[in-house]
């Protein structure tokens, strides 16, 4: 299975130290956004299908989470905090979560994801995967179920300007891949 970044925004790169700008566009988008009422999950960077039974995923960026936290605080007419806001911008891991489809419950049980970038491999501090997946709309039909797949990644050791290949190892085998640009990801 392959997917794209669908989702993209006029900025450089994936931002480990943001501006002062930077954070605050991201806190006035959060902000927007909750006005309009769009959901704070759709702030993430998003990529793969926009179909809900097809693999997609979301990676939660320093300006994504900024955005998103902003959206929550400001749904409740409330401000993010700097303690919120620090704890952000102090994250040392990118956060990589993907859906993926199976036909057992258990199916993501002890899957595995990684980055490649040109001929670096790069493995994840550490994978979280849903322990028991939940049934899919069109269940009992396949695909019966999905789950998350959850990796931080350190910062230090991408390439935040590199075409990056995600890739999903579920235990009983195959792999599901996302190309992305993550010179086009903020």
């Amino acid at each position: 299975m392959v997917g794209s970044l669908g989702w993209s925004m006029d900025l450089e790169a994936i931002q480990v130290q943001p501006t002062r700008d930077q954070i605050e566009t991201a806190l006035a988008r959060g902000k927007a956004a909750a006005v309009t009422r769009v959901p704070p999950d759709r702030l993430y960077a998003w990529f793969g299908a926009p179909n809900e039974l097809e693999p997609r995923g979301f990676l939660m960026t320093k300006i994504a989470g900024l955005a998103v936290m902003s959206a929550h605080f400001a749904s409740r007419s409330e401000t993010p905090g700097e303690a919120g806001m620090r704890q952000i911008l102090d994250d040392r891991l990118l956060l990589v979560s993907v859906t993926i489809f199976g036909n057992h419950p258990n199916f993501a049980v002890d899957s595995y994801m990684v980055m490649v970038q040109g001929q670096e491999v790069i493995k994840p501090i550490k994978v979280r995967f849903d322990g028991r997946a939940d049934r899919t709309s069109v269940w009992p039909e396949a695909p019966a179920y999905q789950a998350k797949v959850v990796a931080s990644f350190p910062y230090d050791e991408l390439d935040l300007h590199a075409k990056t290949r995600i890739s999903v190892f579920p235990a009983a085998g195959g792999e599901v891949f996302f190309a992305l640009d993550f010179a086009r990801i903020n």
